[in-house]
């Protein structure tokens, strides 16, 4: 499958936990440490801030990595963006 023109490929399910384990590791760090500077977020950025880097954990596994040029940066930038429109609307529907 291509994305952007990226060849992509099928994780494993073991490939998947471990990078939504690292996501949510990543999450509740730097959730913390908005908390201790006093930028506590509410519950819509960190909802958001837990999708944006949960698609970045898995974009990894299945091959989309930024530090591989333009187009890679410009697939999760895209990606990262649709994502959190649509959060934004479904969050507007329920609050």
């Amino acid at each position: 499958m291509r994305l952007f023109g990226i060849p992509t490929r099928v994780p494993s399910f073991n490939e998947i936990t471990a990078a939504s384990v690292l996501a949510v590791g990543l999450w509740l760090a730097a959730c913390g440490l908005m908390f201790r500077m006093g930028q506590a977020p509410d519950a819509f950025s960190a909802g958001a801030l837990l999708l944006i880097v949960e698609w970045a954990c898995v974009a990894v596994a299945i091959g989309i990595r930024p530090d591989q040029g333009a187009r890679h940066m410009v697939a999760n930038i895209a990606v990262s963006a649709l994502l959190v429109g649509v959060y934004a609307q479904v969050w507007g529907l329920f609050v």
